[in-house]
Formats: C-alpha cells, sequence, structure tokens
C-alpha cells in the first residue's frame, strides 16, 4: 500500500503529460476536415429519380448521404464485416492492432492493418497514395482516428465513410455508387446489393461489377457468408441474396434533361441537391 502511495503521484503526472502532449500535437496537426460543401450537385426528378449530376471541382462523383438516409440493410452489412464495434470503441480496436501489430513483427510487413472504420475514414481524407501501408503510416492513421472521434460524432464519422469511400473510377460514396451500378437510391438496396456495395470499397478497381462481376459476385458472398454466421440476417435471406445476379450496369452519371438541370444549377449553385417537377 506505502508503495502504490509513492507511485500514484507519479502515474498522475504522466497521465497529464501524455494528455497534454496529445492536446497539443491536435491543436498543432489538426485533422484535414471537408467542408461544409463538399458534394456534387445532383437534379432530380419530383419523384427522386437523378437527372443530372454535376461531378464537383476535382471532377468526382460524390452525392450526400447519412445514416439515416441509406438502406438498414447496408448499415448491417458495413458494420458487421468492416467494423463490429463501431458504436463502442474509441476510434481504434486494441485487440485487432496488438494482433496486425504481432503479424509485423513476426512477418516485416503488415498483414491485417487492424482498420477501425473511423481509421478507414482518416486514410480517405489523408489522399496521399501509400500513406499508411508503412508501420510509421499505420500508426499516424491511429493518432487520426483518435482525433476524428475527438472533435466529430459516430455519426458524423460514418457520414464521412458514407460520402467519400471509393467505388471505382471517379465515383465516390454510396449513394453516388448505387445510382451509378445499380441505378437506384441506396435506400432501396436488397441484401445482395447492400453486401456489394460493403465490400466494393475493399478492392475497388479489382471488384468493380461492371468489370469484374464474377470477382464481384465471390466478394459479395463472403460478405452474405459472414452476415449468417454472426446471426445478423437469417439463413434463408443469404440463399435468396446469393441467388441474386450481379448487376454488370456500365458506369456511368444520369444525364437526362441536361439543358434544364444546367439552368437550374447555375440559378442554385449553393444546393446540393434540386428537386425539379418533372
Amino acid at each position: 500500500m506505502r508503495r502504490l502511495k509513492r507511485v500514484l503521484p507519479w502515474l498522475r503526472w504522466g497521465t497529464v503529460v501524455l494528455l497534454s502532449g496529445l492536446l497539443a500535437l491536435d491543436l498543432a496537426f489538426p485533422p484535414r476536415l471537408p467542408g461544409a460543401r463538399d458534394t456534387s450537385t445532383m437534379v432530380v426528378a419530383a419523384d427522386g429519380t437523378p437527372l443530372r449530376a454535376f461531378a464537383d471541382a476535382e471532377g468526382v462523383w460524390r452525392l450526400p448521404a447519412t445514416r439515416e438516409g441509406v438502406s438498414p440493410l447496408y448499415v448491417q452489412a458495413l458494420l458487421a464485416y468492416e467494423d463490429r464495434w463501431f458504436d463502442r470503441h474509441p476510434g481504434v480496436n486494441p485487440y485487432a492492432l496488438l494482433r496486425a501489430g504481432w503479424q509485423w513483427a513476426r512477418g516485416g510487413g503488415i498483414v491485417s492493418g487492424g482498420s477501425t472504420l473511423t481509421m478507414q475514414v482518416a486514410r480517405i481524407l489523408d489522399r496521399r497514395p501509400g500513406a499508411t501501408r508503412s508501420l510509421p503510416g499505420k500508426l499516424a492513421q491511429v493518432l487520426r482516428a483518435l482525433q476524428l472521434e475527438a472533435r466529430l460524432s459516430k455519426d458524423e464519422i460514418l457520414a464521412l465513410y458514407l460520402e467519400r469511400a471509393p467505388f471505382g473510377g471517379t465515383i465516390e460514396g454510396v449513394e453516388a455508387a448505387s445510382w451509378a451500378y445499380l441505378g437506384k437510391p441506396a435506400a432501396r438496396l436488397s441484401h445482395a446489393e447492400a453486401a456489394l456495395l460493403a465490400v466494393l470499397p475493399q478492392a475497388p478497381s479489382r471488384l468493380r461489377p461492371d468489370r469484374h462481376p464474377e470477382a464481384a459476385r465471390a466478394a459479395r458472398d463472403k460478405v452474405l457468408d459472414r452476415m449468417a454466421a454472426l446471426g445478423v440476417w437469417t439463413p434463408q435471406q443469404v440463399r435468396e441474396a446469393k441467388v441474386e445476379a450481379v448487376v454488370a450496369r456500365r458506369l456511368r452519371p444520369p444525364m437526362s434533361a441536361p439543358l434544364l438541370a444546367q439552368r437550374l444549377r447555375a440559378a442554385r449553385p449553393r444546393e446540393e441537391r434540386i428537386v425539379t417537377t418533372l
């Protein structure tokens, strides 16, 4: 007990120094968060069907998305497959990081990254190719994830992923991907479609359903098997989903009523979604 009393003050001071250091680093190197208006403009018909989509300044098709605005099936598939503890962890999963560190120590390289969804958002916002492939890069990603968790709510972090996850070509975010590949809003995804879009960002070039439908099907079925194993979806739902064909729709943005859409966008340049009476 006497020894513990001597150690406690040092522990308190150590904690204060550590937190002060983290706060100083956070202030000196804040995360690069997107601005309030950082998505494409979509002109839609009265029933919500896209008429024309305008890319952002970088030529990227990115549409607003929120947890409530996309299919619950997609959110279930995404969280069950990518990060089951997303709503509970502080940005990192200690067990997954320890496993990845042990694999790195044994093999000299990163075998499984142990990335949480928050860490993936940190990587997406970084935008430097290969920035997190090395051990120092992975550590920087961990720190960025902690920063994001301290600054944003879970729904805000998830929204960043929903809007910015890579889906191949210049398509970013589940809403843009759903319209581009499936011709429907992300709010109306089937079990099979939700599983496909949940796994596609893992390897968007290799799994693009318009170019590699068989690889996309195999990846989709892997997600479906995980959903059944975890008991999130019933075996019957998974069996029926596996029967559904992978749509090989050619990737293209909507281009209906282009002149009207152009005029409306010019008249309302600050709006992300412009609803017409068509």
